[in-house]
């Protein structure tokens, strides 16, 4: 259960990741990132994507009448701009009337617009994360949204929850998203 409101959490995990982004050094796009084979300008093209499908989807288009409109390159020549853009269409069609009411349709099967929008802020949140540690800047995330990001995730994914190493010295802040980036298979 979602402690706060799904369309703002997951704002403020685009806008968190969207900061991340305008911090993002010429030199870095090839950096590595957590995630495996990605490096920063995969990771960003790959949030631009999710940003990019949102509209679609939540509209009532399946995965198959897009087709491949949003595969290989979304970030051309000013990837910033290209994030902005799609950051800012996505959160509009999250917080259109009805959005969380109706139903996706994605190639696995439908789900409740809530659930879609849900997993778009955990994965966002997540890949903040990800992208503050490729760039050596602050990887403290909003804790308010890792706890959302908890919740939902132990409600979905149960008995997958971790605990902190034995003796290892943190903040309830940082247990807590240590543990969230534990279950989603980051070293944190």
């Amino acid at each position: 259960m979602m402690t706060i409101d799904v369309p703002e959490a997951y704002g403020r995990a685009l806008d968190a990741f969207g900061a991340l982004v305008h911090r993002i050094a010429p030199g870095q796009w090839e950096t590595p990132t957590p995630c495996v084979d990605w490096d920063v300008r995969a990771l960003v093209n790959h949030v631009v994507g999710e940003s990019l499908w949102a509209p679609e989807l939540l509209a009532g288009r399946t995965s198959a009448e897009v087709g491949d409109a949003f595969d290989g390159d979304l970030l051309g020549d000013d990837p910033i701009k290209a994030f902005d853009t799609s950051a800012v269409a996505a959160v509009q069609a999250v917080t259109a009337r009805g959005a969380l009411e109706g139903v996706v349709r994605l190639p696995f099967g439908d789900v409740p617009g809530r659930e879609y929008v849900t997993e778009l802020f955990a994965d966002a949140l997540i890949h903040t994360w990800d992208l503050a540690r490729a760039i050596g800047a602050d990887e403290r995330l909003d804790p308010e949204l890792v706890e959302a990001c908890a919740a939902w995730f132990a409600a979905a994914e149960p008995g997958r929850e971790q605990e902190t190493a034995p003796g290892e010295s943190r903040s309830p802040a940082e247990d807590a998203q240590a543990r969230l980036l534990a279950s989603w298979g980051r070293d944190a």
